[in-house]
């Protein structure tokens, strides 16, 4: 089955997507992640992630060796003569069963930006629901470790 789940936000903003369950058998996997501006009579130059855990600062530089980012968009659009918008999208297979959250942070200018996510849920049998849960506790107590 596919979940879907869009959203416009603020330039320097967190959504958050509720996924978790009381029992943790039910998982997700990222199958589609696209981002668009509001217009195109705006120059952009945004970044847009999915986390698994919630930020507590906002950045528009993008760090694979953070375990907790399971996908990155960048956007870039400008007015000024014949360019189009550009999108580079990147995201990981992994599955988690937890909520995730949503960033946005424009490098220049503070303009709103689109969001569409499509996630395939998958049924965890009790080690997979294990590891998936024990991954996302081990990426919170690191997070406070290092705040």
């Amino acid at each position: 089955m596919i979940k879907t789940f869009r959203g416009l936000m603020a330039n320097d903003t967190q959504d958050t997507i509720v996924l978790h369950t009381n029992d943790g058998s039910t998982g997700y996997r990222i199958k589609k992640f696209e981002i668009i501006g509001i217009t195109e009579n705006v120059d952009y130059e945004t970044s847009v992630k999915i986390y698994k855990i919630s930020q507590t600062t906002l950045t528009d530089e993008i760090d694979f060796s953070d375990n907790t980012l399971l996908a990155a968009g960048l956007y870039g659009d400008s007015t000024s003569g014949t360019a189009r918008p550009t999108q580079i999208v990147i995201f990981d297979q992994e599955v988690f069963n937890q909520d995730i959250y949503v960033t946005h942070k424009a490098t220049s200018g503070s303009t709103a930006m689109n969001y569409y996510i499509e996630l395939e849920q998958v049924k965890l049998d009790l080690s997979e629901n294990t590891v998936a849960t024990l991954k996302d506790i081990r990426n919170k107590a690191v997070r406070t470790l290092t705040t």
